[in-house]
């Protein structure tokens, strides 16, 4: 019976530190895989056992190859990542990565995501000035949209998901990537044409359902986080996000 015992502590021990889900990190524009370690060295401490895979592809400049590249690229390699772990992988995208992530999922149906985690992700698509003057310094929000709705403009990562509420009939006929992402509609918790922001549940991406959004809600699998003062550019660098919003939903 002694050893009966022994034996069950050791196996209750073991199986918790086993059973964790491979993780997949994919960093942000004009970063690279360094830039997401923190998080990759915190799920490794705190969730022993766990293998995490902090995808090095299309790092600083390369970035902004086009978001269908990106998606094909790295698809391929969570492809293969995710037929080694046919009972699921967990996803965290941060910013671009984000997008990426969601490309994938949407795309790559050999690909199995228990979780997929979007890291303060532009999945409206991005549109200000704070942003655009990181990636492109010498360009202005209000007149950048001649540029990125357009066949050049369309050879750039955040020219696909650059989503212009002042000119979305442009946005609708040269982006070639959030709009089919997003099954054509343009919002998604986003800006009107007076730049107010509408949220995620009024906008028909929600309410019809397109992208499954509505039916993950109501059955208590999505979960959108906001905190405040934390910016966009702190979000994987905070000990705290990482530890009370990424690794409760790390099975």
């Amino acid at each position: 019976m002694a050893m009966k015992i022994v034996i069950l502590s050791i196996l209750f021990f073991i199986v918790p530190i086993l059973s964790y889900k491979p993780v997949v990190l994919i960093h942000g524009v004009m970063t690279g895989s360094a830039s997401m370690e923190l998080i990759k060295l915190r799920i490794e401490e705190q969730h022993p056992g766990t293998i995490v895979y902090n995808v090095n592809r299309f790092e600083s400049w390369s970035s902004l190859e086009t978001m269908w590249h990106q998606v094909l690229e790295i698809g391929m390699d969570i492809a293969n990542i995710s037929s080694r772990h046919p009972d699921g992988i967990n996803l965290i995208g941060y910013s671009q990565g984000g997008l990426i992530a969601r490309g994938i999922v949407e795309t790559f149906p050999n690909v199995s995501v228990s979780t997929f985690i979007s890291l303060s992700s532009p999945q409206a698509g991005q549109y200000g000035a704070g942003f655009l003057h990181l990636v492109f310094p010498g360009l202005v929000k209000d007149t950048v949209y001649e540029l990125f709705y357009s066949r050049v403009g369309q050879h750039t990562s955040v020219g696909n998901y650059w989503n212009d509420p002042y000119h979305q009939s442009l946005y609708e006929s040269y982006s070639v990537y959030l709009p089919y992402i997003n099954n054509h509609l343009p919002q998604f918790g986003y800006y009107n044409a007076n730049e107010t922001i509408i949220e995620m549940k009024a906008q028909d991406i929600y309410v019809e359902d397109k992208i499954g959004l509505r039916t993950l809600d109501e059955t208590g699998r999505l979960h959108v986080v906001t905190v405040p003062g934390v910016n966009h550019f702190n979000w994987h660098m905070n000990m705290s996000i990482v530890d009370d919003y990424l690794l409760p939903f790390l099975d």
